[in-house]
């Protein structure tokens, strides 16, 4: 295999080319950044968190193919992943995840002994998650306390504290990530029953709508009380607002249970976050 066939395969494997995984996992470490920096947070911290986040979500997705690519061969929409065609090896891949591990943990050293303490908790999460699939009925809960573990990281690196806001915040992004995750699951529904993979889309069955939009409404109403004990101004609850009205679109995608909107739904979270990062960002300029 050519360089450049060899280096589009690693990019497909830490699937830079769907970075959509990046900015669910980017939006509430951005919250948190700028939360806990009271609306001014150090750049050089920002970046930090920019690039680890990218690091990690890449290193993530090659530890999912590798624990799951005896399963990938059997699902329509994973069957053509590098580790199942064989154009990356299973050496290679665990030698690209460690290789990305080392850069993120590199990043860390630069932070306080509390954040980098809590990188290894991090680090775990994202290496365990591929296997909550197996025992967990819900992996989606695992799946958002991995996404929302640089929200206690944001705080430990700014204030050396991890305040019980953190936690809040950490919950709201679990809620989140039960919702979008269980859209992205119905779409492999019939697939995950066959070859035996635990989702929550399979777990709440015919009441997965109700499940994903109550997941919903409960995230933002623990978002609207972070808010009230920061005493947030309006352009906060504006976002949260747009971010309500997000939500109920999705229901307009997935209320029919297809396929295609349901990964449409799953893929437009991303201006969920957006909506709620903007209003916390411009709720600390007036």
């Amino acid at each position: 295999m050519k360089l450049a066939q060899k280096l589009d395969a690693y990019e497909r494997l830490m699937r830079l080319d769907k970075p959509i995984g990046i900015l669910l996992l980017l939006w509430p470490t951005l919250w948190a950044l700028w939360i806990a920096g009271y609306g001014h947070p150090n750049w050089i911290l920002v970046w930090i968190f920019v690039l680890g986040t990218v690091l990690m979500r890449s290193a993530g997705c090659v530890m999912n193919d590798l624990a799951d690519r005896k399963f990938d061969a059997h699902v329509e929409r994973t069957q053509n992943r590098p580790l199942v065609t064989g154009e990356v090896s299973a050496r290679e891949a665990l030698m690209l995840a460690a290789g990305l591990c080392l850069l993120a943990f590199g990043l860390v050293l630069f932070l306080n002994q509390r954040t980098i303490m809590l990188s290894f908790v991090a680090l775990f999460l994202a290496a365990s998650y591929p296997f909550s699939k197996r025992f967990i009925a819900i992996p989606q809960a695992y799946l958002g306390i991995a996404f929302g573990f640089g929200i206690p990281m944001a705080f430990a690196t700014q204030v050396d504290a991890v305040p019980p806001l953190a936690w809040w915040m950490l919950a709201a992004n679990i809620l989140w990530a039960i919702a979008y995750d269980t859209e992205y699951a119905m779409v492999d529904r019939e697939d995950d029953r066959k070859i035996g993979i635990r989702t929550s889309a399979l777990l709440f069955g015919r009441f997965d709508v109700v499940a994903i939009m109550l997941c919903y409404a409960a995230m933002l109403a623990i978002l609207v009380g972070v808010g009230m004990m920061l005493g947030r101004k309006w352009p906060y609850y504006l976002g949260l607002a747009v971010a309500a009205a997000i939500a109920l679109y999705h229901y307009s995608l997935i209320h029919q249970r297809e396929s295609t909107r349901c990964f449409r739904a799953f893929l437009h979270n991303n201006w969920l976050g957006a909506a709620v990062f903007c209003g916390l960002f411009a709720s600390y300029l007036v």
